[in-house]
């Protein structure tokens, strides 16, 4: 099945050029007249993920696959790794440091707002390699 690929570079430590990728997303899922509760949910989980590589991966890449009847998120990095996923997994446990919640950021929120925009999520990760997280949202036609 035929899809439209996207690549995203998110760039780490600049907060300022975070949510840039999800916005372009967001007006590209707009102009192909999908369901607004998708375009929502695609837009969250991928912020989410771009504010996480920013904070822990020092950034990394995002491929987006947009088929007929489903968009598919994989969001790459080469940071830490996740030690504990089911732990990093928990409403408000955060590994984000004093200067990142001072901006606002780093609430613990990220993985478990993803997990909830999704309608799969997986998430591999290797200590010192890093974190591959591919999140999938279906296209729902009536």
């Amino acid at each position: 099945m035929p899809s439209i690929h996207y690549q995203y570079t998110v760039d780490g430590d600049d907060f300022t050029l975070a949510g840039e990728a999800s916005s372009a997303l967001k007006q590209t899922l707009k102009l192909m007249n999908l369901d607004a509760d998708i375009i929502r949910r695609c837009a969250i989980a991928m912020y989410e993920g771009e504010i996480n590589m920013v904070i822990h991966a020092n950034g990394g890449i995002i491929d987006v696959d947009i088929f007929p009847d489903k968009v598919v998120m994989v969001l790459t990095d080469h940071g830490p790794g996740i030690p504990d996923v089911p732990l990093a997994m928990q409403e408000g446990y955060s590994t984000a440091g004093e200067e990142v919640l001072n901006l606002g950021f780093g609430a613990g929120m990220g993985l478990p707002n993803m997990k909830r925009s999704s309608d799969e999520m997986h998430i591999d990760t290797s200590i010192g390699v890093g974190t591959t997280v591919t999140m999938t949202i279906y296209i729902r036609t009536i």
